[in-house]
């Protein structure tokens, strides 16, 4: 199958959706599929506000056509809702081409914390670009239900995996950690106000705190908390090893559609300490038994007290969440994608208009 991808989050970026997406795009070409991409560095870009490590396409409308135009995709999928998603998204409706989208980021919830506005001025902009999609990519059956309730009833679940050659108990500590005094509390992730730092590094729990990521709020966090260990961006071996330093994995985030890290923490061995709010509810699980309930022990704890819920998770048994951790694999979500894209480049079905009844 010719498949395009359009996103406007790509390398040189360090996150979840870029991880997923790059993960995918590799499974695909693996698995025998044309792959073309349309990313930012294929057009002059210029920082996001606030971000200045994400970089945005200048007008990518009339470069993002001609690629598509030459490429002929069989269905194109969109990752984000940027300015070469919604470029993508035009030239989908003019050519008549079937394309899905993806609903990465809760874009609501991050512009009202940055602008104070409610997240409910935001949905109508959300609903108008994925109304035309053949399907939403999702990665939890809880976000495919909450986007129904908001008139996007197209969901399809795309759930996310782990390396498993990567991400696993086996690993030696990193040098920094090493000597720090436990339990040591870890945080992976963006440093940005929409991941709440604070309500982790704030509470009272004995031991070391460590931060790995870069973002907008780095230097003022530094500032703030001089006793917590900020260790910037990693990525490979030197993040599984971060992973494996560490005693339990703090996920502060309410805003998450997911978290990819959760994962890859419990696939080294991490119990997982969050707030009961979507991505850790799917994840962990309501009962801290993974999201069926059904995971024979406990992988740590979700409490609306953070601190307790850290000192719960250093409690349980990292084997019982380095078990769960590793059941989440790129192949069977993979699976998942592509059941999508196919099912958007069938054919759509027209039903025929009732015959309209004529007089004797």
């Amino acid at each position: 199958m010719r498949i395009a991808l359009c996103t406007d989050a790509w390398h040189p970026q360090v996150n979840g959706v870029v991880r997923s997406l790059s993960t995918t795009v590799n499974a695909l070409v693996a698995r025998g599929h044309d792959v073309e991409l349309v990313v930012p560095e294929q057009f002059r870009t210029i920082a996001m506000p606030g971000y200045s490590e994400i970089r945005l396409a200048v007008l990518p409308r009339f470069g993002t056509r001609r690629s598509l135009s030459e490429f002929q995709p069989d269905v194109v999928h969109i990752a984000t809702e940027g300015p070469i998603g919604w470029s993508a998204r035009a030239w989908c409706l003019a050519r008549g081409v079937p394309f899905t989208t993806a609903f990465h980021t809760r874009f609501p919830d991050y512009a009202a914390v940055r602008t104070g506005l409610s997240a409910e001025r935001f949905w109508p902009l959300m609903r108008r670009f994925h109304a035309p999609s053949r399907a939403v990519l999702v990665s939890t059956p809880a976000l495919k239900r909450e986007l129904a309730q908001r008139g996007l009833p197209q969901g399809r679940l795309w759930s996310r995996g782990i390396d498993r050659s990567l991400f696993h108990p086996g690993h030696a500590p990193l040098p920094e950690l090493a000597a720090l005094q436990g339990p040591i509390q870890l945080y992976v992730g963006r440093v940005a106000a929409e991941k709440n730092l604070p309500a982790f590094l704030d509470t009272d729990v004995p031991g070391h705190k460590v931060v790995v990521g870069d973002g907008p709020d780095l230097a003022r966090l530094k500032a703030r908390y001089p006793g917590v260990r900020f260790l910037g961006a990693l990525s490979g071996v030197d993040l599984a090893r971060a992973y494996c330093s560490a005693d339990v994995f703090v996920f502060p985030s309410r805003t998450d559609t997911f978290g990819l890290v959760l994962i890859e923490a419990m696939a080294c061995g991490l119990p997982v300490a969050a707030y009961p709010v979507a991505g850790p509810l799917d994840i962990v699980g309501p009962e801290a038994r993974g999201a069926d309930g059904q995971h024979p022990a406990t992988v740590g704890a979700l409490d609306e007290d953070l601190g307790l819920a850290i000192r719960k998770a250093l409690r349980c048994d990292p084997l019982g969440a380095a078990i769960l951790g590793a059941s989440y694999t790129w192949d069977r979500a993979t699976d998942q994608f592509l059941a999508a894209i196919a099912a958007a480049h069938e054919p759509v079905a027209i039903r025929p208009r009732p015959r309209t009844a004529v007089p004797a």
